[in-house]
């Protein structure tokens, strides 16, 4: 069964949501028979390629928020991935901007067959070490330590190898209704939406797998 997750590698809850899932798939008795798929998603697609911002001014004007209020809210995310055994720097971090490039190398990593590297690479990067997702120079360290080939990584970079392949996952976000990640579709069928408890999703895998199993009992008959 495949479970199909849309996320931005620079947002909290992705990091977070992936997480609880994993979490919650550890224990699934029909885990070895579960692929996940990592889609793209870009938060701010707007963005000026090649171009970032300080985070946090970025997020007091989009969210209306006090210097106080911001660390406050990181505070808080920094607890939630503590938690659930992440690092999180938030409070003091400082770049944001366009994901495009980022989200080039996760489609690179899919076509290798080591994507779950790749976005646990650039998400660890950004959440816990502070290291640009932005530059190329940077995305393609970061992509030779998940385990892809340095010149194929800057290739794709240069080339724009993927842009069609991400912006098609953001299409059929749109066209699924997704407005915010993560953003989870299991099954086919199934939607988890948001950084659910662990438990949420370990009820989501039994319906949708049960569900899969009917199905397919079905056809068969």
């Amino acid at each position: 069964m495949d479970v199909h997750i849309w996320s931005d590698v620079v947002c909290p809850w992705c990091y977070l949501g992936k997480r609880r899932f994993e979490h919650a798939l550890a224990l699934f008795d029909h885990r070895d028979e579960i692929r996940v798929v990592h889609r793209s998603f870009q938060l701010d697609p707007s963005r000026p390629r090649h171009q970032t911002a300080n985070r946090r001014e970025m997020l007091k004007s989009k969210y209306q928020l006090s210097e106080q209020q911001l660390r406050d809210m990181d505070a808080r995310m920094e607890h939630l991935a503590e938690v659930e055994g992440l690092e999180y720097h938030l409070i003091d971090a400082g770049l944001t901007g366009n994901t495009l490039d980022a989200h080039q190398l996760l489609q690179l990593g899919k076509a290798r067959e080591i994507q779950d590297a790749v976005i646990e690479r650039l998400y660890r990067a950004y959440f816990t070490e502070q290291r640009s997702v932005f530059d190329r120079d940077s995305l393609v360290t970061l992509a030779v330590e998940a385990g892809l080939d340095q010149a194929e990584a800057r290739d794709v970079l240069e080339r724009d190898a993927y842009v069609e392949a991400v912006t098609a996952d953001v299409l059929e976000a749109r066209s699924l209704g997704v407005s915010g990640v993560p953003f989870f579709v299991l099954g086919g069928r199934y939607v988890v939406s948001g950084a659910q408890a662990t438990d949420v999703f370990t009820e989501a895998l039994t319906k949708a797998w049960e569900d899969e199993a009917i199905t397919s009992s079905a056809e068969r008959s």
